[in-house]
């Protein structure tokens, strides 16, 4: 038996203004061939299938092709649900989809063994049983009470989410043995677990007042696919708990960790081997970082380059002063070059400077265009214009104020 583990997929995701749709593609094509080179008998998307609840119309198309493309590979597909996913819009097409070959678990169930499934492999035959466990909402697995604590809703939900993997892994492990050859069982995830790497594009979820499940609460199955951090990883340093991480950079700090799914295969009931299938890169992407003259240095190795698709480009700037030219100054060194500029940010190490000082300084110490001009310091996107128009109202206010005080009335 042969899956793909994959997930947060974030169709429909706008990256700075971007459509996202051309990487998608090509990202369904390129794992549509892996499958039929691999002879994968079933795909497992572990969450955040759409980038919003209410997706744009080219993303469930997207979706709804790969769906139709994979059919036809004798693949099984099984998609479950993420907190960016909406419970509705995934349901809306789960029976059209089940016809082919695709089941979709939106949300849990109010009895877990109800969502344990049986995968077979391309000749027909059970190969792997399933706890397919979607992203756990609160209201589906437990029930608040007054009166509690911080600590006791903490626990109580811990409890609530150990209890439903427990008692769906308890079913899928019985049917597992019910053949003459004993099957492995794989669970299901999309959340948050101790010790993991995530990224700046990662939404923090917060079940209740739960922030991070532990991994020894998990259930001892053959393998745990899991979604919601997008950085590809193992957990607890076990070798059958893993985050299959997202195809496509969803952030610029994602882009110093490479991209992959994996292939998970199993033999005589176990897990045999995970082997990490890199994802090509479909879009250049690259960060430059540092003073003006060191940007301006970077940029000009792309003179000579020739990408198929424009660099979009994250520009960090580590210069102290204030430039309030800087957006036009970057627009004048990248024309004619084969890069958009996307971020325009001072450094982190700037911002966190910047605040420090502030923190160390009173009011009373500072003129009020001073300080206002410490808060537009603080913004990481750039848009000169934008800026202007800001520092013309602020103005104006000003020199409203100053009148009243002048005349009263």
């Amino acid at each position: 038996m042969r899956i793909i583990h994959t997930s947060d997929w974030h169709l429909g995701q706008f990256f700075y203004t971007r459509s996202r749709a051309a990487e998608h593609q090509a990202f369904f094509d390129w794992l549509i061939a892996r499958v039929e080179e691999h002879q994968v008998d079933a795909v497992i998307v572990a969450g955040d299938i759409f980038d919003t609840g209410s997706p744009p119309s080219y993303a469930r198309e997207l979706y709804n092709s790969f769906v139709v493309n994979l059919h036809r590979t004798g693949c099984q597909l099984i998609v479950l649900g993420g907190n960016h996913d909406s419970v509705a819009t995934l349901n809306e097409s789960r029976e059209l989809l089940a016809c082919l070959n695709t089941q979709v678990i939106a949300a849990a169930s109010g009895e877990p063994e109800e969502q344990v499934l049986t995968l077979t492999n391309r000749q027909g035959e059970p190969g792997a049983i399933l706890c397919a466990i979607p992203f756990l909402r609160p209201r589906d697995i437990m029930r608040s009470q007054a009166g509690q604590s911080g600590e006791q809703k903490q626990l109580s939900l811990l409890s609530a989410i150990t209890q439903h993997y427990q008692r769906s892994y308890q079913h899928a492990r019985q049917l597992s043995q019910q053949g003459d050859n004993p099957l492995p069982v794989i669970a299901t995830g999309h959340l948050t677990t101790v010790g993991v790497s995530k990224s700046e594009a990662v939404r923090d979820i917060y079940i209740g007042t739960l922030d991070a499940f532990p991994a020894q609460a998990f259930p001892e199955a053959d393998y745990i696919a899991l979604g919601h951090i997008h950085r590809p990883q193992r957990i607890a340093g076990s070798e059958h708990i893993r985050y299959s991480g997202s195809p496509l950079p969803l952030s610029f700090d994602e882009l110093g960790s490479e991209k992959s799914v994996f292939l998970v295969s199993f033999a005589d009931g176990k897990l045999a081997r995970v082997e990490p299938l890199p994802v090509p890169c479909f879009q250049p992407m690259q960060t430059i970082k540092g003073t003006l003259a060191e940007i301006e240095q970077q940029l000009k190795t792309f003179a000579d380059a020739e990408p198929a698709r424009p660099v979009w480009l994250d520009i960090e700037i580590t210069t102290q002063e204030y430039l309030h030219n800087m957006q036009q100054h970057i627009q004048t060194l990248t024309d004619g070059l084969p890069v958009e500029v996307l971020l325009m940010r001072r450094s982190r190490e700037l911002r966190e400077r910047a605040l420090a000082r502030l923190e160390n300084e009173t009011l009373s110490e500072l003129k009020v265009e001073e300080v206002f001009e410490r808060r537009l310091e603080q913004e990481e996107e750039t848009d000169e214009r934008r800026l202007q128009r800001v520092r013309q109202l602020f103005s104006g206010t000003l020199d409203a104020l100053y009148q009243g005080e002048e005349n009263p009335s």
